[in-house]
């Protein structure tokens, strides 16, 4: 079982950056991919970014953020980072951190196992 809390979420100007953090519990955390999803108003979710598990030498963006978001991941602190710089309106949403058993990096919501509560974003023109 893993339990997953984001932070970091809040409003900030467009333009501006914000770093979302997601810690988790457990002893395992470096056996799983993780990944970043949003959801915005009256829209599903969609994938954001991933990493794989142990080192994090794969990393996938989604196509809106690529450029503009990193993702990362500190084993020894069971948390997995989202920086999101040149923040946009379209980027407001919650987002949510999960983690995945599957040995591989992946943007597919259903390969993943646990998910947070959420942080909210809110980027403002």
């Amino acid at each position: 079982q893993v339990q997953l809390v984001e932070s970091g979420g809040r409003l900030v100007q467009a333009g501006g950056s914000l770093r979302l953090s997601c810690a988790a519990s457990g002893r395992t955390f470096s056996s799983y991919t993780m990944g970043w999803f949003r959801q915005a108003p009256g829209k599903e979710r969609e994938f954001v970014a991933t990493i794989s598990k142990s080192g994090g030498s794969t990393k996938y963006y989604a196509g809106s953020v690529k450029g503009r978001f990193t993702i990362s991941r500190e084993n020894a602190k069971n948390t997995v980072y989202l920086q999101m710089n040149s923040l946009k309106p379209e980027d407001t949403a919650v987002y949510y951190c999960a983690a995945a058993g599957t040995p591989q990096a992946s943007g597919v919501p259903s390969l993943y196992d646990y998910w947070g509560q959420g942080t909210q974003v809110t980027v403002s023109s």
